[in-house]
């Protein structure tokens, strides 16, 4: 086997372990990054829901004070604005979901479901909790959600303490039946935002694609940058040298001189060589009949 088959060989081997540690960090990196950036949308679908919340109590809510006596506008509730307002993105982006998922709503569309109910029931047995994230399956793909415990203040207890001093529009529209007894600080849900991540998942892997492509082509044209010094500092010479000597092993003193060289060892080479065809015109002098 050649030396530049060899050392092929050896820097392809080290080269493919190289490009292994590498995809490995590449891909676990890019993928991190993308369910960053999925958190990162999660949490912001999370605050325009409570500025929308805030909003509707702060701007909207008085508004519709005069008319609750007559009936009770759902408009003025602050959570029914935010689900509302999602309910409207989510006719573009079906794959993005929100919910103020409730143990005991007043609307029952937003009772929680188990899972989320889990979610409540953990904000529940550690207020220290502020945040809570993971994945699930869902029928549009897998997901990340992202949920935060919603808490009862002064304003929910004008509604939700007991049916009779609730509007008496609300428990009209609503029923006395659920949606009361809720207690001051009490955790009674949860916000709870999915956002997709095959979007943010195939956004990485085309980055890793792409990525590997330029590292599998950088590692070829090491491969032939070094092949190509290879050969002409050392393969070429050395393959010169062995060419000389065999002709002067044969006894053809007119064999060529031997090649410098800039390399060091083959420098040295050289001159070993040098002096031994020096030696061994000396000795064929010797041997000529006088």
């Amino acid at each position: 086997m050649s030396l530049l088959v060899r050392i092929n060989l050896i820097l392809g081997a080290t080269l493919l372990l190289a490009a292994i540690a590498l995809s490995y960090g590449c891909r676990s990196l890019l993928q991190s990054n993308a369910k960053l950036e999925v958190m990162r949308e999660a949490s912001l679908m999370l605050d325009s829901a409570l500025a929308i919340r805030n909003y509707t109590s702060a701007e909207i809510l008085p508004l519709l004070e005069a008319r609750m006596k007559a009936e009770f506008p759902p408009q003025g509730v602050p959570f029914y604005a935010a689900t509302q307002n999602f309910l409207k993105l989510r006719e573009q982006h079906p794959q993005y979901a929100y919910k103020e998922a409730t143990l005991n709503p007043t609307n029952l569309r937003d009772r929680a479901t188990d899972w989320e109910a889990d979610l409540v029931q953990h904000f529940r047995n550690d207020p220290r909790t502020h945040e809570i994230t993971g994945e699930r399956d869902t029928p549009t793909g897998r997901s990340l959600y992202l949920a935060r415990p919603i808490h009862v203040d002064g304003a929910c207890l004008e509604c939700h303490s007991t049916p009779a001093a609730a509007p008496t529009t609300l428990v009209a529209r609503y029923g006395s039946d659920h949606g009361f007894g809720w207690q001051a600080n009490e955790v009674v849900g949860a916000s709870v935002v999915s956002v997709p991540l095959a979007s943010a998942a195939a956004s990485a892997d085309s980055a890793f694609r792409t990525i590997m492509i330029w590292i599998i082509a950088v590692f070829a044209a090491a491969m032939l940058v070094v092949d190509a010094i290879v050969y002409l500092l050392v393969v070429r010479p050395v393959r010169r040298i062995a060419a000389i000597a065999d002709e002067l092993s044969v006894g053809n003193i007119s064999a060529g001189d031997f090649p410098g060289s800039h390399a060091s060892e083959l420098t040295a080479l050289t001159r070993a060589f040098n002096r031994m065809r020096t030696s061994l015109e000396k000795a064929m002098k010797l041997l000529e009949p006088t």
